[in-house]
Formats: C-alpha cells, sequence, structure tokens
C-alpha cells in the first residue's frame, strides 16, 4: 500500500497549493490513501467545514491535527461526527469531541491512523504521548497491521524518542507541527518509517506561513499581534510519500515529495 502524507496545511494558500499539485502527484505516484494534517488549514488556526470540505474535494482522504484542533467553536461539529475522516490529538485531557485514533478501510486492507501531542515546548498540558500510545496499540484489533502516527510535536528529540520506542509496532511515525521539513526520513531497523517533520503546505514568503512582519516585531518588542496568514505567491508544498506491506505492516519505503507552486 502507498499512503501519501501532506505537512500542515497552512490557511488558502495551502489550501491552493495542495488542490494544483495533488492531483498531479495522485496521478505520478498513485497513492492509495492521502492524510493531510489541517492544524492550520482555517487561516491558520484549527478547521472548518468549508476548510475540510474543500480538502476533501481537492482528494485528500483523511485529516489529522494537533494543538488547535479546537480552536474554531464551528470546527467542533466535524469532532463530533464519528463519520467524518477527522481526528484530534489522542493524549488530550478531559472528555471532549472527537476521537484520538481511527481504523479505516482501505480497500480490503484496514488501516489505524493515530494522532499524538508532544508535550516538550508545548503550551498544551497533556498526558504522555508515550503511555497513551500504549493505551491505544492495546485498543487496535489484531487484525490491523498498517499503523500510521502522527506526533505533532515541537522537539525532535521527542518525535525520535517515540519513533526508537515503538520502532517494531507501527508502520510510521510522522512528525509535524515546526512546518519546517527535516531532511531525516529513515526506515527504523523493525521497519517503522520516521521523519522528525513533514514540513507543511504553506506560503514561502512568510515565517512558517506566517506573515513575517508581525512575526519580527513580536521577537522585537515582544507584544503579542494577531497572526495574518500570508496570501498568494509562491507556496512550499512538504509531503511524504510510504510504501507499506499489507500483510506485516512493515514500512518498505519513505521518499521526501517537495514542489513551490505559484498561486
Amino acid at each position: 500500500m502507498k499512503i501519501l502524507f501532506l505537512g500542515d496545511i497552512v490557511g488558502k494558500p495551502g489550501r491552493k497549493a495542495v488542490a494544483e499539485i495533488l492531483p498531479q502527484w495522485k496521478k505520478e505516484y498513485e497513492p492509495d490513501f492521502v492524510i493531510a494534517n489541517a492544524e492550520n488549514i482555517a487561516h491558520g488556526t484549527g478547521v472548518t467545514s468549508q476548510t475540510i470540505e474543500e480538502a476533501r474535494q481537492a482528494g485528500i482522504d483523511f485529516f489529522t491535527t494537533g494543538d488547535h484542533w479546537a480552536d474554531k467553536s464551528e470546527g467542533m461539529v466535524l469532532f463530533e461526527d464519528k463519520d467524518m475522516p477527522i481526528i484530534r490529538p489522542a493524549n488530550w485531557p478531559g472528555d471532549v469531541a472527537g476521537s484520538g485514533y481511527k481504523v479505516i478501510e482501505v480497500g480490503a486492507t484496514q488501516v489505524a491512523i493515530i494522532n499524538l501531542l508532544g508535550q516538550v515546548f508545548i503550551k498544551k498540558k497533556t498526558s504522555s504521548p508515550f503511555h497513551v500510545l500504549d493505551q491505544v496499540l492495546g485498543e487496535l484489533p489484531k487484525s490491523v497491521k498498517i499503523k500510521i502516527i502522527d506526533f505533532q510535536a515541537e522537539a525532535t528529540s521527542e518525535k525520535m524518542a517515540l519513533a526508537w520506542y515503538i520502532d517494531g509496532k507501527v508502520s510510521a511515525v510522522l512528525g509535524t507541527h515546526t512546518h519546517v521539513a527535516t531532511a531525516d526520513a529513515t526506515i527504523l531497523p523493525s521497519k517503522t518509517a520516521f521523519v522528525s517533520d513533514v514540513g507543511m503546505c504553506g506560503a514561502v514568503d512568510s515565517v512558517i506561513g506566517v506573515e513575517k512582519e508581525g512575526i519580527i516585531a513580536e521577537f522585537k518588542d515582544q507584544i503579542s499581534r494577531k497572526h495574518e496568514i500570508s496570501d498568494g505567491g509562491e507556496v512550499r508544498v512538504n509531503a511524504m510519500l510510504m510504501e507499506i506491506d499489507n500483510k506485516s505492516g512493515n514500512a518498505k519505503s519513505i521518499e521526501r515529495l517537495d514542489t513551490i507552486l505559484k498561486v
């Protein structure tokens, strides 16, 4: 099975670029399933019904999120719908809407998609992703061999540690959140694919997808400002393409797909 995973989609520029490139990538690489992190899909923070539907029309099959999943009240209805192909971090505290993982039928194969949020340098207070992941894996039917983790975390060390900890028990650990693509894609000894950060689908002329002037000003005077999303121009699209054995769940390959488009 081929699975394509798109990095954090940041606002309208990211959505437009994905809608342009994804049909080409699907024709060229023929993925069986497309996943995207929708953490920032609605003007840079959270999700809405409209933005998720737009991304589904572009060809995305399933969505993961992160620390901003609940930022827009309008989007909360999506997580209350058990049939909606979207999840929030499994280690989020409290009795909240949504699920931290789902098992999806892809053809005749079951695929488990799990969302986790890191603890290092993250303002949200969550349960240990290590402990919660153990619980989730214990709940999954043994018939599910392919297991994909979106680990939204700030620290590369935390992402690497989780990948080594769970090597051989899941098919892939894909880091998200920093919006900066890393060059360490690999298959660990027990056949789990790993990358510290997939990257983003967002404006090039920006600071991780956000208009750079306001971010620079914040660093200079320490006064918070509303983060505006850069609109138009060149957009960077970062993704990972994986091939996974259906029977064993072992990763056979992982490669980076990157492009820059004018939207």
